[in-house]
């Protein structure tokens, strides 16, 4: 498991509207329910309304369940589902009844942004039906798109519902109407690169959120433990015959012109393009290549101030590293990695772009065997010398999202110090009773002039039902362990951790659930010197109406400080242990209003001395056109070295002209920064499906660092305009 202190100190722990939830009665799909889909000569209109006679001819899929907040129960809002099919595209129209349609809340008019604050309606499809992963649309009762994928099932609490770094060509309309909100959705064949054509099945699943009742049904796995993600667990659609191919076959080059400013550095105006392609090899396995990569319109990083001795986890936002990311995943535990994408073409420390010469991905699945292959060059770029990666990654797929799997990494660098890094690994997961889970792994790794201590080992055991999650773990990682292309806190670790979270629901008005979670972590080093120890009792409640609070009622650790850590500017940690006791106060408003607002408040001892952090977040949308948000945090140290403040201050605006153009931007501030305020301006012009042009302005820094203490990164100044062209030749 991943060093608990830096969650301890770093950041809040995931909202409890995030968190893992229950019943008492819980409800057991014990039969697989199917739809029919109905064939029609032409497409249906697309304009959001079930008015065309067609939609008429389809069945009806009608029997919702709640997963929230009464698990199995029926719905309390009726929602219908049509299905009909061409030669070339799967039609959906889908009508949301609502017995009070002027409480339906859509604010989102941006593509791909989070809709977890509006009405959604998802649908997961397992063209393969290999029941283990699947394509997720979600749309919003203003039509707005947002997809995704599932790679490999999970269950509630693993995770988001999906991996929302693949884009998809589809067509969807909304309208809301006396009644609810109705909505047509059209997915081509080529988008689901499905290329079968007689007697066709596929794993199905719809899931409808109601946000102002926070009510998610499900048509399928909407036990608590279970969800749209599930994939095992999904209905089947069958009907679809007599189709013609569905290869996917995208080409979708760029032109690029911008200014660039580094530092002192003399100004660039470089002009430059590149492409990117993906071809279905077959209808589970697609290949996707990039040419001179550029992640101009990649959103900037949220600015962090980092706490702790450890390096600090940014999650991935690159385009062609996100598209089935999944495939790749090895988890060594809490947010440690044997493969971390952002090692490639981003300097770990500056947070600098490193040029990308182009790239190689095949991902999917043959049979049983899931496949990933990965393959990026880089052009030498400052400090950072060119080199190659090269990344294998297999899983074998067992039973109910069981799995054993293999993964080699190989890295060539430029470096004559470090001209070589190779890591293999080997895990699985086994899953037993459906809520039983068995998780181990086994890496080493191989650098220059280290002989011996690079391996990483560990298990943990996870049971989750509707009262109680609880998980054992055991991890060992050598001192020399070091994976260049992954992600680790720190090396040299000999852990134990243990966490049991019981969950009730009471029957008290306006509280959905009440969670009690106490953990105890130890870890000290491989030679039995403990560097991090820490015990925790925390209570939690989410309310119905969205909102919750998270408190830490005791949180006590031991920390061993083994080289001076430069925490801000001239302040430096001593070599030393440190003892802590801190605490917690965290709580999130309701969700359905234009107005939403969370604070978080930690406080009490750090090294020596005291800190206190308060974070406020909060959001305004008066209408779906614009809305606004702000995140600011004050750090009030009060040390033997000195007393001094760090701020961070984030400033979001958006406003979108229409689905297709929006106006994004971003102003941060950071007191620890001499240069404190960064900015970044976004217009983005979605012309034409899978196709878009950017205009970008940017000051400061574009991907922030992962690296302990807190570095200087290099400034930047950059304005650029960004074109890009999908098209099927």
């Amino acid at each position: 498991m991943g060093c608990l202190i830096v969650a301890a100190l770093a950041l809040p722990k995931r909202t409890f509207a995030q968190a893992q939830r229950n019943e008492t009665r819980p409800a057991i799909q014990t039969t697989l329910i199917t739809a029919e889909a109905t064939r029609v000569e032409r497409a249906p209109k697309l304009d959001g309304t079930l008015d065309d006679p067609l939609w008429q001819s389809a069945q009806r899929v009608a029997e919702f369940r709640q997963q929230e907040p009464d698990e199995g129960q029926p719905a309390t809002e009726r929602t219908e589902v049509r299905i009909l099919y061409t030669r070339h595209a799967v039609y959906f129209g889908i009508h949301c009844y609502d017995s009070d349609s002027g409480k339906i809340v859509a604010t989102q008019l941006r593509r791909d942004v989070s809709q977890d604050l509006d009405d959604h309606f998802e649908i997961l499809i397992d063209s393969n039906h290999d029941r283990r992963g699947g394509y997720v649309f979600q749309i919003n009762p203003l039509g707005t798109q947002m997809d995704g994928l599932v790679v490999e099932e999970k269950g509630i609490g693993e995770g988001t519902d999906f991996d929302s770094g693949w884009d998809g060509v589809w067509i969807s309309e909304a309208r809301i109407t006396s009644d609810g909100w109705t909505a047509t959705v059209e997915i081509p064949f080529t988008t689901l690169n499905f290329t079968q054509s007689k007697n066709v099945i596929w794993g199905l699943n719809f899931k409808r959120f109601i946000r102002r009742k926070n009510e998610e049904d499900l048509w399928s796995a909407y036990r608590r433990t279970f969800g749209i993600t599930k994939v095992s667990q999904a209905g089947e659609l069958t009907g679809i015959t007599d189709i013609g191919t569905g290869r996917l076959f995208v080409v979708k080059p760029y032109g690029l012109a911008q200014y660039d400013k580094q530092g002192s550095q003399n100004a660039k105006f470089p002009l430059t393009g590149g492409l990117d392609v993906k071809y279905g090899l077959r209808s589970n396995l697609v290949l996707n290549l990039t040419g001179n990569t550029d992640f101009a319109d990649t959103d900037v990083d949220q600015v962090q101030f980092n706490l702790t001795p450890f390096k600090i986890f940014i999650p991935e936002k690159r385009q062609f590293f996100l598209e089935n990311a999944g495939v790749f995943d090895f988890t060594l535990g809490a947010v440690d990695q044997l493969f971390f994408s952002r090692q490639i073409g981003i300097d770990p420390v500056t947070g600098q772009q490193v040029p990308i010469n182009g790239g190689a991905k095949l991902t999917g699945s043959i049979g049983r065997l899931s496949l990933g292959v990965m393959e990026v060059d880089t052009r030498s770029s400052g400090p950072n010398p060119y080199a190659n990666y090269a990344v294998v990654r297999m899983k074998e797929s067992l039973w109910g999202g069981s799995y054993i799997g293999v993964m080699g990494i190989d890295k060539r660098s430029g470096n004559a110090l470090d001209a070589y890094n190779q890591t293999g690994g080997v895990d699985s997961r086994l899953v037993f009773l459906r809520n039983i889970v068995f998780r181990g792994h086994l890496a080493e790794t191989q650098s220059p002039g280290k002989l011996s201590g690079d391996s990483d080992v560990g298990a943990d055991l996870t049971y989750t039902s509707n009262w109680l999650e609880a998980v054992v773990a055991r991890r060992k990682i050598g001192p020399n362990f070091n994976p260049e292309l992954g992600f680790i806190e720190t090396a040299d670790s000999d852990r134990e951790y243990a966490d049991a979270t019981f969950k009730t629901r009471p029957r008290i008005a306006g509280i959905r659930e009440l969670q009690f979670e106490g953990f105890m972590f130890h870890a000290p080093d491989t030679r039995g010197i403990v560097q991090t120890q820490e015990w925790q009792g925390t209570f939690r409640a989410e309310f119905n109406n969205g909102a919750y609070t998270d408190d830490d009622i005791a949180d006590v650790f031991t920390q061993r400080i083994t080289t001076p850590l430069n925490i801000y500017k001239n302040m430096v940690i001593p070599i030393g242990v440190n003892h802590f006791a801190r605490h917690q106060l965290t709580y999130g408003s309701r969700l359905d209003r234009r107005f939403t607002y969370n604070f978080f408040e930690r406080f009490g001892d750090y090294y020596g001395g005291k800190l206190n952090e308060f974070r406020v977040r909060a959001n305004y949308r008066p209408n779906a056109r614009f809305s606004a948000s702000l995140v600011q945090t004050w750090n009030r140290f009060r040390l033997p070295q000195g007393n001094f403040s760090v701020d961070l201050a984030s400033v979001q605006g958006n406003y979108s002209f229409s689905r297709f153009l929006s106006l994004s931007s971003t102003i941060q501030v950071d007191t620890a920064n001499t240069q404190a305020v960064s900015a970044n301006i976004r217009l983005r012009y979605n012309y034409r499906p899978d196709s878009d042009v950017f205009v970008i302005y940017n000051l400061g820094t574009q991907f922030v660092s992962l690296a302990a203490a807190n570095p200087q990164q290099i400034r930047e100044t950059r304005f650029a305009i960004k074109f890009t062209y999908s098209f099927i030749p």
